[in-house]
């Protein structure tokens, strides 16, 4: 077993390029729903969330400190952790013992594919993720490559190991996913003797430790995550069919590298040579069976593909040591190189928005490319992931109307009831310069946050109709917002006026709780 000393230039080429197309994007069609969310958490920090773990609103609050306030200042950390995922590809391509070549072919496909380019443009948790994920696959990988060289791995390794899965877990709980498919790929595989030494045991412990704060924030809050959990898969998301997930993983990876990525899995699989690296092909199929029986969305499985990839790059450098043709190899050479490379350019508008809406419209129906749908709303004009670009700055428009008929003294007592986190989080970014009353949700963290200093003698309510706002005295329509391109259960919202809340606002606030 052989492995280069030096990472390839091209794999730096690759990160760079990366990068530079991430922030080229990086205003895009405008803030993204869930990125006002996230703001709204690094406000109120703490050791969990109804939805998430608390690691992302800290990276988020961190940056907003160093970087900025603005949009794009706040995306500049997720294009980074997108070059960084480019270089664990080739650095994990080189554990695996690929050459020069097959690091840079793993390293341009993860560059390129249409998913990565999605999740590195938006400040999310996923994009966090698959910094997490591969780390730690590579941290396994060179366990693995020094139990089969005859050495015993550090335990300053396993150590790392810990640390990255604990992090991970403080990010998404996407990581128990890996941590079971790794172990599945230890006990079903030859490298079980490791479980008989400490290191796997002190990796599991100091992970634990890094995890038992969030642990605890849900134990005293209830568990909401839990039934966060249970209501999106009853009431939310879409339980796609075996077939459908795969084109997905297919289709969100880029179709020309598939081949790249198939034949690293069956090489992690079956080669002789990929015995010390067994688990980690044995872990994806295990992750991806719990995702084919739980209806989890495409993107769950995304950051495990740098290292299929990366054994793909191994293949790849095997390939051409067996062809005696140099004019095929030359050939080959080039075709998986400008192959992934021309496919990635051609798909890019799919994943970033670097086309205007309408000529991106227009590009999408000529190819005849868009995602399968993941939850139960109705589709727009956009995918739902540029679509929940839209609509925010005339939600904001519509509630400054709304408060315009309001007295002075109305005004500033009034709370502006939402649906949604996108809306209270879009209401209180945008909204805060022009001194719009506090928007406030019985959504995921907003209700926990609770309606605050509200007395509901005075709300802005947002959505449904004068009959269903029984709950008020006195409703009066006052504005309308209205998008093009924005989710249809965005757009022609009404904004009403509510005066004097007929039960106290802490009585009411316990029947508009909805975790999904």
């Amino acid at each position: 077993m052989t492995q280069s000393t030096r990472l390839a230039a091209g794999v730096f080429a690759a990160a760079a390029a990366k990068l530079v197309l991430q922030l080229a994007a990086i205003r895009g069609y405008g803030p993204f729903r869930d990125e006002f969310y996230y703001i709204a958490c690094s406000e109120r920090l703490a050791f969990g969330y109804v939805d998430h773990p608390p690691l992302a609103p800290l990276i988020t609050a961190a940056s907003r400190l160093v970087l900025g306030d603005s949009i794009v200042a706040l995306r500049i950390v997720p294009a980074v952790a997108g070059a960084v995922t480019v270089l664990l590809a080739g650095l994990i391509a080189r554990e695996l013992g690929a050459r020069r070549f097959g690091q840079t072919v793993a390293a341009l496909c993860v560059a390129l594919a249409p998913q990565y380019l999605a999740l590195n443009h938006i400040v999310s948790m996923n994009a966090y993720e698959l910094v997490t994920w591969p780390l730690a696959a590579l941290l396994v990988a060179r366990i693995g490559r020094l139990t089969a060289e005859g050495q015993v791995p550090p335990l300053s390794a396993w150590v790392w190991l810990g640390i990255v899965v604990g992090l991970g877990l403080q990010n998404k709980l996407g990581m128990l996913f890996l941590a079971g498919g790794l172990a599945a790929g230890v006990v079903l595989s030859g490298a079980r003797r490791l479980l008989l030494t400490r290191g796997p045991w002190v990796a599991a412990a100091i992970a634990g430790v890094i995890f038992l704060p969030h642990v605890v924030w849900q134990a005293t809050h209830g568990w909401p995550t839990l039934e966060f959990i249970g209501n999106a898969s009853r009431f939310k998301n879409l339980a796609l069919p075996p077939a459908v997930f795969m084109r997905e993983q297919i289709l969100g990876m880029n179709p020309v590298t598939a081949p790249v990525w198939i034949a690293g899995l069956v090489w992690l699989l079956a080669a002789h040579a990929a015995r010390p690296f067994r688990p980690l092909g044995i872990a994806y199929l295990a992750i991806l069976l719990v995702f084919l029986l739980t209806a989890a969305k495409p993107y769950y499985l995304a950051p495990y593909y740098p290292v299929l990839l990366a054994a793909g790059g191994v293949v790849v450098d095997r390939a051409l040591d067996l062809m005696r043709s140099r004019r095929v190899a030359l050939a080959f050479r080039v075709a998986i190189i400008v192959l992934p490379l021309v496919s990635g350019l051609v798909l890019a508008p799919l994943a970033l928005p670097i086309l205007p809406v309408e000529r991106y419209i227009r590009y999408a129906a000529r190819l005849g490319i868009g995602p399968a749908p993941t939850e139960r709303h109705q589709p727009g004009l956009l995918p739902q992931f540029y679509a929940d670009m839209f609509g925010w700055q005339e939600l904001v428009d519509a509630v400054e109307r709304a408060a315009s008929t309001l007295t002075p003294d109305e005004r500033a007592k009034a709370v502006v009831y939402v649906n949604n986190y996108g809306e209270a989080g879009a209401i209180n970014y945008l909204g805060r310069r022009r001194g719009l009353p506090r928007a406030i949700s019985g959504h995921n963290n907003y209700w926990l946050w609770g309606p605050g200093d509200a007395d509901g003698r005075v709300l802005l309510i947002v959505g449904g109709t004068a009959e269903e706002h029984d709950e008020c005295a006195t409703v009066e329509e006052v504005a309308r917002a209205r998008c093009t391109y924005c989710m249809p259960y965005e757009s022609d919202l009404p904004v009403f006026v509510c005066r004097d809340l007929r039960a106290p606002i802490a009585e009411v606030w316990q029947a508009v709780k909805h975790y999904e």
